[in-house]
């Protein structure tokens, strides 16, 4: 199958690689059907493309990347929805903001996209702890002190 996007191009997916987001994304709720693949030059950053709107896709990143010791719980009524059986299902995702300067380029840790990969379900959620900042800068090592 191929999805015509706004900013990448035709990407190629095949039917088990659609992601249903049944309560879709911040911002986004109508939308709940995606596809998920990398930036062509930059494999750390991937892009989560809605199905249903061609100008909707959204980079993301794994937040462990940001912080190495990234953790939050699940409530058992977010494990049963995603159908989650054990951790090895789970991919975590969250949220880049993009700008020119590569100093003021931000991910979202407070609102991480939890996905279950064996079913191809999954939710964002809203975590509930203040040393996740919604705006976390990425290239820290480029900020002057």
């Amino acid at each position: 199958m191929e999805l015509k996007t706004k900013y990448h191009g035709i990407v190629k997916y095949d039917e088990d690689e659609i992601i249903t987001l049944s309560d879709g994304l911040l911002g986004f709720e109508h939308l709940k059907k995606y596809i998920i693949f990398s930036l062509k030059d930059n494999e750390d950053f991937k892009v989560i493309h809605s199905l249903e709107d061609e100008s909707v896709g959204i980079v993301i990143m794994s937040p462990f990347l940001v912080m190495k010791n990234y953790e939050f719980n699940l409530s058992d009524k977010i494990v049963s929805k995603l159908k989650i059986k054990n951790e090895k299902e789970v991919a975590v995702y969250t949220t880049v903001t993009l700008n020119s300067d590569i100093n003021k380029i931000t991910t979202n840790l407070k609102a991480p996209i939890v996905l279950n990969i064996s079913s191809n379900l999954g939710k964002q959620i809203i975590i509930d702890n203040e040393s996740y900042n919604i705006k976390e800068v990425l290239f820290k090592e480029n900020l002057k002190c």
